[in-house]
């Protein structure tokens, strides 16, 4: 199973909405989730599925990729990373999932899985962290594909 960990790309600023859920990309954020999309859609198997926070600003993200999605309350910001890997059924789920979401959930689900520790793992406004699960010699795996930021596409 692949697992890719997509935060959206940057946001306008809380108090220029007052409600979280509403925060729109920046211009800034518009171009990193295009360009992440592009190399992205590049990368990915025909039959990934595609899951997003229901936040504007995630909804954004994932659109730029062009695909079918679909939005999950599951995702949204402060959501618990047991409820994101219960969604993409984490490590017995067939194929690819792109996940759209926020940090600090993001970064509790690769600190798990990689066993970095207790806590979290940074991760950038508009990165991925591409995770894959697999059994070798009857021992589960969890290897870092690749980690890639917007900037350095």
């Amino acid at each position: 199973m692949d697992l890719i960990l997509w935060r959206h790309a940057e946001a306008i600023d809380l108090e220029l909405v007052g409600d979280d859920m509403e925060r729109t990309l920046t211009p800034r954020g518009e171009k990193q989730a295009a360009r992440m999309a592009a190399w992205l859609d590049r990368q990915l198997p025909d039959g990934a599925k595609v899951l997003s926070s229901t936040a504007v600003r995630a909804d954004q993200t994932a659109r730029a990729l062009g695909r079918k999605y679909k939005s999950s309350s599951a995702l949204a910001p402060l959501s618990n990373a047991d409820d994101l890997l219960s969604l993409v059924q984490w490590p017995h789920a067939k194929g690819c999932y792109v996940v759209v979401g926020h940090q600090p959930t993001l970064g509790r689900v690769i600190a798990r899985l990689t066993g970095i520790g207790e806590g979290e793992c940074a991760v950038k406004k508009g990165a991925i962290w591409w995770l894959r699960y697999r059994e070798r010699d009857q021992v589960a795996q969890t290897n870092i594909v690749t980690v890639q930021t917007p900037e350095h596409l």
